[in-house]
C-alpha cells in the first residue's frame, strides 16, 4: 500500500458516497481527511474504531481538548456537532451524568409502551397513501418516511403538532453539508430560538412528555444536575438524533427491498423477518455515513505506524467501517439472511445510541404496515435516478419515487 501523500477532501455533496468510502479504506485502517476545511482522520478499519470509541485516550469535548475548537466556531459549517453542550460532546464524568440523566427515558419499558403508538402513526399513514392511484408515483420520503418519526419524536418531547414542519426544516440544515458557515450559523440560530420558544412553553404549561420531565427536574434541583444551557442542547439533541437517523433507515431499507426484490423473498417466505432487514440496512446503508468529530487527548499510536497526534481530530466513518472487507464476507451485497450483521451504526461504547431500540420498533413497524400494505410496490425508474441527500453525514435521498399498485 503506497503511503497517503495529502489530505482527501470529502465531497460535501455525496455524490459518490460508496467509491470515497473505498478511498478511504485503501489508505488503511485511517486517513488524513479535510472535512469542509478542517484537518482530521477518518477511521475505517471496524476494530480499530471500536477500540478508539472505548478508550479514554479519545474525548468528544472539543472545548478541553482541540487546538480548533475557537476556529471551527467562527468558520466551520459544522460548528453546532462540536459546539452543543449536552452528552453527544461531553468526555468523562461529565458524559455519565449527562448519560443518567436521559437513559430512563429510553428504558425497555417505556419503548415497549410507544409501539402502539408508532403502529398508529405507521398505520395512518399507510391509509393516506391508499388515496394514490394505480400507477401514479408518490415520494415515500416525503409521505412515509419523514412524517412517521417526526410524530413519534414530537409526541415523545411534547413538540406542538403545528410546530414539527418548522423543527424538521431547522434539523435538515443541521445535516446539509453544502451550508456556508454563514447559512450554517442561521440555521443553528434560528433552531435555538425554536427550542427556547419550546422549552419557555413547557415552563408554563408542562405536559406528560419528555421535554417537560426535563425541564421540571432542572427548574427544582436548581440545575444542580442540569444547566439551562445543557437542557436546550440536550433537547436539540434527542429531537435531531429521533428524527434525521430514523428517516434515512426507513427510506434505505425501502429502497434495498424495492431494488433488490429476492430480498423480499426471503421476508415473505419466512427466512428473514423485518428485524432482520431493519439490521442489514443498518449495516449496509447505515443512517449517519461519518459522525464528526472526536479529539485524540494524547498521541494514539496506529497499527501501521502512523500516530494520531495529541489534540488532532478523528472522524468516525460509521459507512465505510460497515463494509471493511475484513469484518463481513461480501460486504457490499445486501443479504437479510446474513448470519451476522454486526455493525456500528448506533457508535460503540459509552457513546453508544440512547435512542437504537425505539430506531429498531419504528423501523420495523414501518416495514412491515407499508409492504404489508402495497406489496407490489416498484421504484420508479431505476436505481441511477435517485440522488443522495446532499451531506457527507446524512446518508438517504432527496426522494424515494414510487409506485405502490404498478
Amino acid at each position: 500500500m503506497s503511503r497517503q501523500s495529502s489530505p482527501i477532501v470529502l465531497d460535501p455533496a455525496a455524490g459518490d458516497a460508496d467509491a470515497e468510502h473505498r478511498l478511504l479504506r485503501a489508505q488503511g485502517p485511517a486517513a488524513r481527511i479535510d472535512i469542509l476545511g478542517v484537518p482530521a482522520w477518518s477511521v475505517t478499519d471496524p476494530f480499530l474504531l471500536k477500540e478508539l470509541l472505548t478508550s479514554p485516550d479519545v474525548s468528544k469535548d472539543g472545548r478541553r481538548h482541540w487546538p480548533g475548537f475557537d476556529a471551527a466556531l467562527e468558520s466551520w459549517p459544522l460548528a453546532l456537532w462540536v459546539a452543543a453542550t449536552n452528552m453527544f460532546t461531553a468526555y468523562g464524568g461529565d458524559h455519565r451524568r449527562l448519560r443518567r440523566i436521559i437513559a430512563p427515558a429510553f428504558s425497555a419499558r417505556r419503548i415497549t409502551a410507544l409501539r402502539p403508538v408508532v403502529e398508529e402513526i405507521a398505520t395512518r399513514l399507510a391509509d393516506d397513501l391508499e388515496a394514490t392511484p394505480a400507477g401514479a408515483v408518490a415520494d415515500l420520503r416525503e409521505r412515509y418516511a419523514v412524517p412517521l418519526p417526526i410524530a413519534v419524536i414530537g409526541r415523545l418531547m411534547g413538540v406542538p403538532a403545528e410546530r414539527r414542519a418548522e423543527f424538521r426544516a431547522l434539523v435538515d440544515g443541521v445535516f446539509d453539508t453544502l451550508l456556508s458557515p454563514e447559512e450554517a450559523a442561521s440555521n443553528t440560530q434560528a433552531l435555538y430560538a425554536m427550542l427556547d420558544e419550546l422549552i419557555a412553553a413547557k415552563r408554563a404549561d408542562p405536559g406528560d412528555d419528555l421535554a417537560s420531565a426535563l425541564i421540571t427536574m432542572r427548574d427544582e434541583d436548581g440545575g444542580s444536575a442540569l444547566a439551562e444551557e445543557e437542557l436546550r442542547d440536550t433537547l436539540l439533541l434527542m429531537i435531531n438524533a429521533g428524527y434525521e437517523t430514523t428517516v434515512n433507515l426507513i427510506d434505505q431499507a425501502v429502497t434495498t427491498l424495492l431494488i433488490r426484490p429476492e430480498q423480499l423473498v426471503h421476508v415473505r417466505a419466512g427466512r428473514a423477518g423485518w428485524a432482520d432487514v431493519v439490521e442489514e440496512t443498518l449495516r449496509h446503508e447505515p443512517p449517519v455515513k461519518h459522525l464528526p468529530l472526536r479529539f485524540a487527548v494524547r498521541d494514539i499510536p496506529l497499527p501501521d505506524g502512523r500516530t494520531i497526534r495529541e489534540g488532532e481530530a478523528i472522524l468516525a466513518s460509521y459507512a465505510a467501517a460497515n463494509r471493511h472487507p475484513d469484518w463481513h464476507g461480501s460486504p457490499d451485497d445486501f443479504d437479510v439472511t446474513r448470519l451476522t450483521k454486526d455493525h456500528l451504526a448506533f457508535g460503540h461504547g459509552i457513546h453508544f445510541c440512547l435512542g437504537a431500540a425505539l430506531a429498531r420498533l419504528e423501523g420495523e413497524i414501518a416495514l412491515r404496515v407499508l409492504l404489508d400494505r402495497f406489496p407490489d410496490a416498484e421504484l420508479a425508474g431505476d436505481e441511477q435516478g435517485l440522488r443522495p441527500l446532499p451531506s457527507l453525514i446524512s446518508n438517504g435521498h432527496r426522494a424515494l419515487p414510487v409506485r405502490l399498485r404498478p
